[in-house]
């Protein structure tokens, strides 16, 4: 997703998107039962694993209506007769049936409950036939008040899209909907009118002409996040090219609406330097089996996986302005970097929980610094990443409330980055930075994680114990706060403002000498030859400063 706190000189982007992730960034703290069967492994969830998906559908664009059907594909892991399945209102599930026999389901709000007929034997793999139909939500403000996107292009054509993260693939398809269990694989088949185009995920296997309609049949190898899955009509037309990258050859695949074709082929070979950008910092691409496509929509774009979709108007910067406030913003198109940088951060590693989403944000906010610092060096990276930070609202804490679908702060995009950009000069070795950047897409490689895994990961591989610099960041609102007293040669620091056992280490110059410090939060003092005239705390550090 996209975060818009950053400048402000555009306040009024700021006032419409401060609710990132659709919506459910409001400060809510009273939940309900919804939120509960919503947002926590239930009991009727966690006996079953996801294995397979075919999601079979028709879109009548001029009646806004979705009907089919979803077979879900699973495999017992203990034996129980109920099941969740999510879809929510005004959809309508019709019936569900297994082995050709309709099952009994009990409605709870948007959870519905199925009482299977047949012993569910452990270790084997079953499926059950979920038949829906109705009106989805329409997106508001996709993609932060999500649903389908029913629109039109200037051609007067329809043109379609889905955007659901936060408010769960189950507003437009019936589904296991919680971050924990990707489903392994699935197949997509989309019918429309025959003069359009349905792109969704992964590789198109085949086309199929039914009367003046067409079904699009997309599979996906690998595993995939529900609110990932997407569907995008319109009138398309496709380019392409092959990347050479550290897997081989990968496809990347263009669909734009047909007059958008040649500003499509210009600002869209910024798609390559990302490529060559993230694979140099993460690692390879984490789907090369499913391909890369950039996909345009009428709204600002998401990170749906192999599927990213685009709608930053074809210009440089969020809309054309440079969020950071420092130039460099406008240097690459914000949709095309921030939305792929998804797919290593969000779609191949993955919350198991929304709590956690400053996962998928703060990492892919950091690499929006890291394209820079690839292909403009590190003065470029850095100056970005701190023009940001004016932004930083720290009115809540980047992790939200578990077991609820509730995420933290929309600071998890620009405090998360400049948390990870002062990590960063506490390994002092850019290298080894990158390696552990790079390690952590293959130890967590298509899993789903928590806070403490990522957390635990990093001490591990740093050398250092991290858990005071992850309770201060990511558990508080508070900021360290770096108070000193000069007194001639004498400089009298100490951090306030700080979680118990903080004491991270900072650079620092006296006199245009650089050297480091290690404050607590007791008072210590530094000596030094000579008359002490400047005294600079390195910017690269987030923290505040404050003589006394």
């Amino acid at each position: 997703m996209i975060n818009s706190k950053y400048i402000l000189l555009f306040f009024v982007i700021f006032s419409m998107m401060s609710a990132n992730s659709q919506g459910l960034l409001e400060d809510k703290q009273n939940f309900t039962r919804q939120d509960t069967l919503r947002g926590s492994i239930t009991p009727e969830r966690e006996w079953w694993d996801l294995t397979y998906y075919h999601l079979d559908i028709k879109v009548e664009p001029d009646k806004r209506f979705i009907s089919g059907k979803n077979i879900i594909q699973y495999k017992v892991l203990k034996e129980d007769s109920v099941m969740q399945i999510d879809l929510q209102n005004p959809m309508k599930l019709l019936k569900v049936t297994q082995d050709g026999q309709e099952l009994k389901v009990d409605h709870d709000g948007n959870a519905h409950f199925i009482h299977l007929k047949k012993n569910q034997i452990l270790d084997k793999i079953e499926s059950i036939d979920v038949y829906y139909e109705g009106h989805p939500k329409e997106a508001v403000r996709a993609p932060w008040d999500g649903g389908i996107s029913w629109k039109k292009d200037k051609n007067g054509n329809h043109f379609i899209a889905s955007s659901c993260q936060g408010l769960g693939a189950s507003v437009w398809w019936p589904c296991k909907d919680h971050m924990y269990d990707e489903v392994d694989s699935m197949q997509i088949s989309v019918n429309v009118p025959d003069k359009l185009v349905n792109v969704s995920n992964g590789r198109l296997r085949l086309v199929e002409r039914i009367g003046d309609t067409k079904t699009y049949h997309w599979v996906v190898k690998n595993p995939i996040n529900n609110y990932g899955v997407n569907i995008n009509i319109g009138d398309y037309v496709n380019f392409s090219e092959v990347y050479d990258g550290m897997a081989g050859n990968l496809n990347m695949d263009y669909y734009v609406l047909s007059y958008n074709l040649e500003k499509a082929k210009e600002q869209f070979k910024q798609a390559r330097k990302m490529m060559e950008a993230f694979e140099h910092w993460f690692g390879q691409y984490p789907f090369y089996a499913d391909s890369f496509k950039l996909v345009e929509v009428p709204y600002l774009g998401m990170e749906h996986q192999s599927s990213v979709t685009y709608g930053n108007k074809y210009q440089n910067g969020y809309l054309g302005k440079d969020l950071s406030g420092t130039g460099w913003g406008l240097k690459f198109d914000f949709i095309i970097i921030h939305e792929a940088g998804h797919e290593w951060f969000a779609n191949n590693i993955t919350n198991k929980d929304v709590a956690d989403m400053w996962i998928h944000e703060g990492f892919t906010a950091y690499s929006e610094n890291l394209y820079l610092d690839y292909h403009f060096g590190k003065k470029a990276s850095a100056e970005y990443v701190i023009g940001t930070r004016k932004n930083i609202q720290n009115d809540r804490p980047l992790i939200g409330y578990y077991n609820v679908n509730k995420e933290g702060s929309s600071d998890m995009y620009y405090k998360g980055a400049n948390m990870l950009h002062t990590l960063r000069q506490l390994i002092e070795d850019d290298e080894k930075w990158r390696q552990i950047l790079r390690k952590m897409n293959v130890e967590f490689y298509h899993q789903t994680v928590t806070t403490k895994q990522i957390e635990d990961f990093l001490s591990r591989e740093s050398g250092k114990d991290l858990t005071a610099f992850f309770n201060q960041y990511l558990r508080t609102t508070k900021i360290p706060t770096l108070e000193y007293k000069i007194e001639k040669k004498t400089l009298k620091y100490r951090y306030t403002n700080i979680v118990d056992g903080f004491d991270m280490p900072i650079q620092f110059t006296i006199n245009n000498t650089a050297d480091w410090l290690f404050p607590n939060s007791e008072w210590k003092t530094l000596k030094v030859d000579s008359k002490i005239k400047t005294f600079k705390v390195d910017k690269d550090f987030y923290i505040f400063s404050k003589q006394l």
